[in-house]
């Protein structure tokens, strides 16, 4: 090759590498239980992420650049989480919308705070996470203390002077919901028949049922995960009992029911409001819909965690933390979600949980 064509190909070839580098992809991610016994909420998550990177791709990105998503499974496990938080580091991720766990959450979020990665957990409860005062941790989701005081209230006064048991799973996130159900329970004036631990995982729990059945046990709180709760709820019914039974946010799942059958009928549990009966998310759940996704649970609260970090980005006019940690504090967003913002703990500033009612294999508001 002449000199006078080398020159012209390393020119071209450097002129293509700044282009390339001017349109190059912003990379997020989501992470959280995509394989184990919650992978039903990994689901939701990654549909939520995916349809969110789609939607603001197809109306040109984010400061005219496109969205790369990651996917990081964790499986609710605290070291393999700190692990995908490594990896996505090591990716370069300008956000992370994740973790699901609580137990998940708490151990990445030191990772993201050192690494200075943005965090917005669609789905972690446990009021630690926020509380630990890292700036650039922030979460679409209520706290275990706001709907433990919505479950503690409405047990107090509903089923006052009933025989009532509060179990939970040992994690960070049933025993946090337990707890705070339980503190809000007894100052209204109601205290609980048992109170103890149950270990997550088995199958058979026959023999707590048969101690709930013999302490005469009228409400059962449950604070865990749908898959045990649902086991629970067959073998009350199995032991003839009319237990009914108690949660809170894990059980937003189709699966529960497909655990339960018929025994989970009349289930009641705290959740966020629906946010597929708000308006402005209709075209987002009918998109859904077509692709034969419910977006139910966390799908949209992973969608909004983006959304808000999209358009925190577009006012902040840059990628770099600080400056998006800035716009998250004193902005609001439209989301799916609704409008929402963020307290100065991280927390979402939105409407707080009410209760739900498993009814032929669909849960909607307790009337």
């Amino acid at each position: 090759m002449s000199g006078i064509l080398k020159m012209f190909a390393v020119a071209a070839a450097a002129s293509a590498l700044l282009a390339g580098t001017a349109q190059a992809d912003i990379t997020i991610a989501t992470a959280g239980p995509m394989t184990g016994q919650y992978a039903s909420f990994g689901a939701q998550m990654k549909a939520g992420a995916e349809q969110a990177v789609a939607d603001i791709n197809a109306k040109g990105g984010v400061l005219g650049q496109k969205l790369q998503l990651e996917i990081g499974d964790d499986a609710c496990d605290p070291k393999q989480a700190v692990a995908v938080a490594n990896q996505m580091v090591n990716k370069g991720v300008a956000l992370m919308a994740g973790h699901f766990c609580s137990g998940s959450s708490i151990p990445a979020s030191a990772v993201y705070n050192e690494e200075g990665i943005v965090q917005i957990s669609p789905a972690s409860t446990n009021p630690k996470l926020t509380d630990q005062g890292l700036d650039n941790v922030f979460r679409t989701c209520g706290r275990d203390d706001q709907q433990g005081q919505v479950a503690g209230a409405f047990l107090a006064g509903k089923f006052k002077g009933k025989n009532i048991a509060i179990i939970h799973d040992k994690t960070a996130y049933g025993k946090g919901l337990a707890d705070e159900t339980r503190k809000y329970m007894n100052q209204a004036g109601q205290k609980e028949k048992l109170y103890e631990a149950y270990t997550a995982g088995e199958k058979d729990y026959s023999a707590l049922v048969s101690k709930l059945k013999q302490a005469g046990i009228d409400v059962l709180y449950v604070g865990g995960y749908h898959t045990e709760a649902g086991l629970m709820a067959r073998q009350m019914r199995d032991q003839g009992m009319k237990t009914l039974l108690v949660s809170g946010d894990a059980l937003v799942t189709d699966e529960y029911w497909a655990i339960t059958g018929a025994a989970g009928e009349g289930t009641l549990m705290t959740f966020s409001p629906d946010p597929r009966k708000n308006p402005v998310a209709a075209p987002v759940v009918e998109a859904f819909r077509k692709k034969g996704i419910e977006p139910e649970g966390y799908v949209l609260y992973t969608y909004g965690a983006i959304q808000a970090w999209a358009q925190a980005v577009e006012k902040a006019g840059t990628t770099d933390t600080e400056a998006v940690i800035a716009a998250l504090n004193s902005n609001q967003f439209d989301t799916v979600l609704g409008k929402i913002g963020f307290d100065g703990k991280g927390d979402v500033t939105a409407p707080g949980y009410v209760f739900y009612e498993w009814k032929n294999g669909k849960y909607d508001y307790l009337q």
